[in-house]
C-alpha cells in the first residue's frame, strides 16, 4: 500500500486531506500537534503520532521510522506560539537562526528544504483537493453594489502589497479607507478588529503573487462567515483557483441567509 505523510495544523482542512488520501487507498501516517490539531484526525490516520508544536526533530524522525517518501503539510499551526512558548526542539532554535526574518514564506520554506534533504517530498497541499478551489464568479445571491466593487477593487490592491511582502493574506477596507491587515493573527481576528471601527466591512483574501501550492494557501471555512456574521461584514472577495472553500454549501447557505456576498475573481 502507497504511504503518505500529513503535517497536520488546525481546522479542518487537515481531516478532508485525509479522507480523501484514504478513498485513494494510501496509507496515511499524521503529524499532529497538542493545542493545534482535531482530535479526530486519529478516528481518520492509519498512524497518528502528536507532538509539541516546534519538535522538528522528532517530526522527521517519525517520518524517517514510518518510511514516508511523500508529505503534505495542511492547516495552520498558529504563528504566535513562537512567541509565546519555549522551543523544545534545538534544530528549529538553529533553523530559526539561520533565517533573515521568521515570516510564514521564510520559515516554511526552510522546513521543505530540511523535508528535500531527508529526502522527503512536499506535496502541493491542495493535491487530492482541488474541486475545493474556489472558481470565478459571484457564489451567492447577494451582488456586491457599486461602492462594494470600488471597495473590492481598492481592497485586491492593497492585499497585493502585503502578500507581496509576506505580511498577511487578509486585508479589510470600506469607503476606500483600511480598516485592518492582517499579521501574525490570522484571519478572523483581522476581520474582528476592523469591525470595531464600522460595519459592513469588504474582507478582501489573496494568495501572494508567486503562492508556492505546497504550503500556506489561502483557506476559508464555516468559521470565518461565522465571524463576518457576527461583524457585519458583507463582503468576501477571494483569488480563484488559489483559494481552497472548506465547507461550500454551509459557506454559501449561511452567506445566503445572512445577506453576504462571495466574488471570487
Amino acid at each position: 500500500m502507497k504511504r503518505i505523510g500529513l503535517i497536520a495544523g488546525n481546522g479542518n482542512f487537515p481531516l478532508l486531506f485525509g479522507k480523501e488520501a484514504k478513498k485513494r487507498g494510501y496509507f496515511l501516517v499524521g503529524i499532529a500537534f497538542h493545542g493545534e490539531t482535531s482530535p479526530y484526525l486519529k478516528r481518520i490516520a492509519d498512524k497518528i503520532f502528536w507532538l509539541k508544536p516546534g519538535e522538528l526533530t522528532k517530526c522527521f524522525s517519525l517520518l524517517g521510522q514510518e518510511k514516508i517518501k511523500q508529505v503534505v503539510m495542511a492547516g495552520q499551526i498558529h504563528h504566535d506560539r513562537l512567541f509565546k512558548e519555549k522551543l523544545p526542539d534545538e534544530e528549529l532554535k538553529s533553523l530559526l537562526k539561520t533565517l533573515p526574518d521568521k515570516r510564514t514564506d521564510s520559515l516554511l520554506r526552510a522546513i521543505s528544504e530540511k523535508l528535500k534533504e531527508a529526502r522527503i517530498e512536499l506535496l502541493p497541499s491542495h493535491i487530492f483537493l482541488s474541486h475545493l478551489l474556489a472558481e470565478e464568479g459571484i457564489l451567492t445571491r447577494r451582488k456586491p453594489t457599486e461602492d462594494d466593487w470600488k471597495d473590492i477593487k481598492f481592497g485586491r490592491k492593497i492585499a497585493a502589497e502585503i502578500t507581496g511582502l509576506d505580511i498577511g493574506q487578509t486585508v479589510c477596507v470600506k469607503n476606500g479607507v483600511v480598516l485592518a491587515i492582517e499579521a501574525i493573527e490570522g484571519t478572523d481576528k483581522t476581520i474582528r478588529r476592523a469591525s470595531r471601527f464600522t460595519r459592513g466591512i469588504i474582507v478582501v483574501k489573496k494568495a501572494k503573487p508567486n503562492q508556492d501550492l505546497r504550503f500556506d494557501l489561502p483557506v476559508i471555512g464555516i468559521r470565518t462567515i461565522k465571524t463576518m456574521v457576527k461583524t457585519k461584514a458583507k463582503v468576501l472577495a477571494l483569488d480563484p483557483e488559489k483559494t481552497l472553500l472548506l465547507d461550500r454549501e454551509k459557506v454559501i447557505a449561511l452567506s445566503n441567509q445572512k445577506g453576504i456576498s462571495i466574488v471570487v475573481g
